[in-house]
């Protein structure tokens, strides 16, 4: 008999963040998204950081993930960037989406015939199962927390190097899958495209096997990998096209040059020369905006709404943060107007007062902590302050990433609070290790600044959940970076979750964001839309601020560059 857990530990926040967790919408921009690609040539990607992890077990962020989608398969999947719901879950390697039996504990898929790994093995239902289970080993599974969070497994089932097969997965033949779930819930096709739920052939991965190497399912399969260098990708000849509706694969290879200075990379994007008409990257920095309104650049320019939320969240377990004053007294301290200026400016910034962006399905506008021009309210913080006797102010450590804009969003915290008496002191943290680092509580300081994109687009049940529910709370991988935990959060969390009315939930969603923030475990900070310049010869990008989807993406000429 499988024990039911209360709910299991969630996973890294892993660069969903970059801004971070994880999916989105499609942008309004046209720009290349009207071009045809052509079969052929090579994509290069230029990027500041390397991936988090190339392990999916281990990865889980809007940059990383965008990437897993090149190489790795699951049952189900976010539907591709240019299709006419891109926020739909669709079938991958099932034939359908899930059946679930009437009680819905139980969720049976259907593998679709010619299925392969890069070495040409076939994929049953029993390797599915066998990489999906990883997601529970100790150390290796600190990705996406969903498939922890809703298949039930005995409290002491530590992955399957461990513990063997996991006993919530059944595989009666080699075509068929079948899921228990801990307690009903909806939205299971949903956790299924999540990162980790992609097959691996049984034994592999242990340890750190997958650190610097793939078992690809998809169209690619790692050909070179340079940590924070380089990371080219060719065709995978296994993967069958007649067998995947979403990706499209158009280049013959993908480089990812990794390290770059982010003036850098947006000098050659406007330049273009040789086989930088051929390259994407991810936003460009604020200083290169005004250049973009040039005539020969403005036709190649792309824009995307914010999917993800900027946040400072704060330890409540330990002074100061654990009284409720002191957050409330941050809440109206900060400076959004000045955020939004250290941002970029109103083209790649907007403040932020609730956790689910404007542009997510359950986005409820409300305004706790209002201050005249979003400016700060210095004379409320202080009340609040002083009614907890910290009229004299505090000290506090702030995380940060290596990032300059991350930096001056830092200092802007910083001069609005001096205003409070309250001296923060940043500590900076390489952009590669930094979720790892603030994703377990024994490394975090005081506060840091984040951010959380929905996990799936559908429904808001991914944007609040995870931050505040205590029940997540773990020593590695944590989402839950003010280790709040609060009874009747929790189980309105549950209420929720449990609804089959989707609409319905999302408005209680909205609600329920409102009802977090009165407790004010974090500060809102801003909504980040971003710009992109792809390369001239790119074709079918549609940028996302979440998950921008390679895998539609191709050249209008490979032979050029």
């Amino acid at each position: 008999m499988l024990k039911k857990l209360t709910r299991a530990p969630a996973a890294l926040l892993a660069a969903a963040l970059l801004l971070t967790g994880c999916s989105g919408g499609q942008n309004d921009a046209s720009g290349t998204a009207g071009d045809d690609p052509v079969s052929g040539g090579t994509i290069h990607m230029l990027q500041n950081a390397d991936f988090s992890y190339l392990d999916p077990a281990r990865g889980w962020d809007g940059g990383v993930n965008a990437f897993y989608r090149l190489v790795y398969r699951g049952l189900t999947m976010q539907a591709a960037g240019d299709a006419e719901d891109p926020n739909a879950i669709v079938p991958d390697m099932a034939e359908s989406l899930g059946t679930a039996s009437e009680d819905g504990l139980t969720w049976t898929y259907t593998l679709k015939d010619g299925l392969k790994f890069d070495n040409g093995d076939p994929i049953t239902s029993t390797e599915l199962a066998f990489g999906i289970s990883r997601a529970w080993d100790p150390e290796i599974g600190i990705g996406s927390p969903w498939l922890k969070n809703t298949i039930a497994a005995p409290e002491d089932y530590l992955g399957p190097y461990q513990s063997g097969e996991h006993p919530g997965i059944e595989t009666p033949d080699e075509k068929t899958i079948v899921f228990h779930l801990i307690e009903p819930f909806p939205e299971f096709d949903s956790v299924l495209a999540q990162p980790n739920a992609v097959p691996f052939p049984v034994g592999t991965g242990a340890g750190d096997e997958f650190i610097n190497d793939i078992v690809a399912s998809g169209p690619y399969t790692l050909e070179t990998y340079t940590p924070g260098s380089l990371i080219k990708l060719v065709r995978n000849e296994h993967w069958d096209p007649d067998t995947d509706d979403v990706r499209k694969a158009y280049p013959d290879a993908w480089q990812f040059e990794i390290g770059l200075d982010g003036a850098t990379i947006d000098e050659r994007l406007i330049a273009g020369q040789g086989a930088d008409q051929n390259a994407i990257s991810g936003k460009v920095q604020p200083a290169t905006l005004a250049r973009l309104q040039s005539p020969d650049l403005a036709d190649r320019v792309e824009t995307a709404e914010a999917y993800c939320v900027t946040y400072m969240g704060m330890d409540t377990t330990e002074a100061p943060f654990d009284k409720l004053e002191v957050r409330q007294a941050m809440n109206y301290a900060i400076d959004r107007t000045s955020l939004q200026t250290a941002s970029g400016g109103n083209q790649l910034a907007l403040p932020a007062t609730t956790i689910i962006p404007d542009a997510v399905n359950g986005h409820k506008d409300f305004d706790l902590y209002p201050s005249e021009g979003n400016n700060g309210d210095p004379e409320k913080a202080q009340e609040l302050l002083a009614s907890v006797g910290l009229e004299d102010g505090f000290s506090f450590t702030l995380d940060i990433r290596s990032q300059p804009i991350m930096q001056a969003q830092a200092e802007s915290i910083q001069q609005a609070l001096a205003k409070i008496n309250v001296d923060v002191q940043l500590n900076v943290i390489d952009t590669s290790t930094y979720y790892e680092t603030i994703g377990t509580p024994s490394q975090m300081h005081d506060a840091a600044i984040t951010g959380w994109c929905p996990d799936w687009p559908s429904s808001s049940s991914t944007m609040v959940p995870p931050l505040v529910d205590g029940r997540v709370i773990t020593e590695k991988g944590n989402t839950n970076i003010g280790l709040f935990d609060d009874p009747e959060i929790n189980a309105r969390i549950d209420e929720i979750r449990a609804m089959t009315d989707l609409d319905a939930a999302n408005e209680a969603w909205g609600d329920f964001d409102e009802q977090v923030m009165a407790l004010a475990p974090m500060v809102p900070l801003l909504q980040e839309p971003s710009v992109f310049l792809p390369g001239e010869n790119i074709a079918n990008y549609i940028p996302n601020t979440s998950m921008t989807d390679l895998t539609i993406v191709g050249l209008k000429d490979p032979s050029a560059g």
